[in-house]
């Protein structure tokens, strides 16, 4: 148990250790002071790193102080080592009165102690020979980390079931929208016989069952593969830089795999049938993040500035190396490779989907497994590379991630802007800096803000699709204007 002090936003915190009011309340109560473990005396001002090695279970603060942050939520997010904490983690704080601390005495050493105390309770008499009576504020009495630990999961829940929720209703909505308008219950009811449940009619249409399994389903589910890739890659991708601005783009997976698919079409290579542009995308995606990683590495590490660096570089030349593919090309290869860099989930089939899950999820679940990592990277270099991450490690780990989930998603459906960019860090605003939450809410996000884009882009022009990648850049390129002028506006400035 440690005795925190926290005022405002100064992004600084004190700790009280041994000789001091708060130690002889710690102790009184029954609890063991940190502090004294670590030889800490008087307050003074603790960094990230002290606070983590001194894992404590639980943290008293001053009610004023904790109002001060915004309360719990807020002083998790303003002071994210706290999270790394079994306090924090079970958010285990108890916020007294400042009269009530401020009237504590700290516990002079050498010098007599009084026969009798003042009574922390209000108008509550001192125990007889001189002890000290220790009565907590009746706030903290009952377990008062309780409720805002139920708070905080009932938070987390709504953050996971608001946007499933929504995926499930856009899913119907989607199903039932386009050319062939089919209702709800007729979806529920096919779904219902494809379970083996009489239940429900089936489409009345004579092509109905075909085109909601053979056309809609299939495009449904390679959305919500995409979009979910695509956001938990934008936000690990931010996580390695601790850069909400950045996105998986930067290491040059999206113009590599251009490169490569145009290639593919200009050439006209048929080795894997179908499949052949889709192959040469994911191995021109990862190819190219390989590429930028091994030019931008020195010395054994790499810094976040010179992979930004080669990244641009290596984007500008893919970038000269696909206008001179449209160059060479017939009309017909330049016009595919213009439909293929603008996006479509058009011609999305089960066989695709079937291909591109399990990579999606083999790079969601390791991305989670990082998601602590995440966290105490957040911190800086210098303080993860000593709470025990090995930071080279991790973000060689993450980039092969980010390339392999980025690959996999544009490789059958094209270049799908702004969605691994605006998603983390919309979901971001409301979660707060924890990378598990974050990156589990932006999978949902990213998979629901796709189906919304992917079915506007169907149904807004009959018989036709609109570009997919056209219409998320059109309507994130604007969001994320106001976004940076939001954080403008917030810290005061651009730097």
């Amino acid at each position: 148990m440690i005795f925190l002090y926290v005022r405002g936003q100064a992004n600084v915190y004190y700790m009280f250790g041994r000789g001091s009011g708060a130690d002889a309340l710690i102790t009184a109560a029954g609890g063991y002071d940190v502090s004294s473990e670590i030889g800490w005396d008087g307050m003074k001002p603790v960094n990230d790193e002290g606070l983590i090695k001194a894992q404590p279970d639980a943290i008293l603060m001053m009610d004023k102080g904790l109002e001060s942050v915004g309360g719990i939520d807020g002083l998790l997010d303003q002071f994210p080592a706290l999270a790394q904490t079994p306090a924090g983690e079970n958010q285990r704080v108890i916020a007294m009165d400042d009269a009530q601390v401020l009237s504590l005495r700290p516990a002079h050493r050498g010098r007599a102690q009084r026969p009798r105390r003042r009574a922390l309770r209000a108008g509550q008499p001192a125990e007889a020979g001189g002890e000290v009576s220790l009565a907590l504020p009746a706030a903290t009495a009952t377990p008062t980390a309780a409720v805002p630990d139920r708070r905080r999961r009932r938070r987390t829940a709504l953050l996971y079931a608001a946007p499933a929720l929504g995926l499930l209703a856009m899913t119907l909505v989607a199903a039932g929208s386009g050319q062939l308008q089919i209702p709800v219950q007729e979806i529920l009811g096919s779904i219902a016989h494809r379970l083996g449940l009489d239940v429900g009619p089936l489409p009345t249409h004579p092509r109905g069952e075909y085109t909601l399994w053979n056309v809609r389903f299939s495009r449904i589910a390679m959305a919500v593969v995409v979009g979910a890739s695509l956001a938990v890659a934008g936000a690990a991708m931010q996580g390695v830089f601790g850069n909400p601005l950045a996105e998986p783009s930067v290491v040059g997976v999206s113009s590599g795999a251009a490169v490569a698919a145009g290639a593919a079409i200009v050439l006209g290579l048929r080795f894997a049938g179908d499949w052949s542009i889709p192959v040469c995308a994911f191995a021109g995606g990862l190819a190219t993040t390989l590429l930028v990683y091994a030019l931008s590495r020195s010395e054994g590490r790499t810094e976040v500035v010179t992979l930004v660096l080669t990244g641009i570089a290596v984007n500008a030349a893919a970038g000269a190396l696909l206008a001179l593919l449209m160059f060479v090309g017939d009309t017909q290869a330049r016009e595919s490779i213009v439909f293929w860099r603008l996006g479509s989930l058009n011609g999305s089939r089960w066989s695709y989907v079937v291909v591109v899950a399990p990579l999606a999820l083999v790079g969601v679940a390791v991305a989670l497994a990082c998601a602590r990592s995440l966290d105490l990277l957040a911190l800086g270099e210098r303080s993860a590379r000593h709470l025990g991450v090995n930071v080279e490690g991790l973000r060689i780990l993450l980039i092969v991630v980010v390339a392999l989930l980025t690959a996999a998603a544009v490789s059958f459906c094209g270049i799908v802007a702004f969605v691994g960019l605006v998603v983390p860090h919309l979901v971001r605003m409301v979660t707060g800096p924890g990378h598990r939450t974050l990156l589990v809410a932006s999978a949902l996000a990213g998979a629901l803000v796709l189906i919304c884009a992917d079915t506007v882009a169907r149904t807004a022009v009959a018989y036709t699709d609109l570009p997919l990648g056209m219409l998320t850049s059109l309507v994130g390129g604007p969001f994320f204007f106001w976004l940076l002028r939001r954080t403008r506006r917030t810290a005061g400035g651009w730097a």
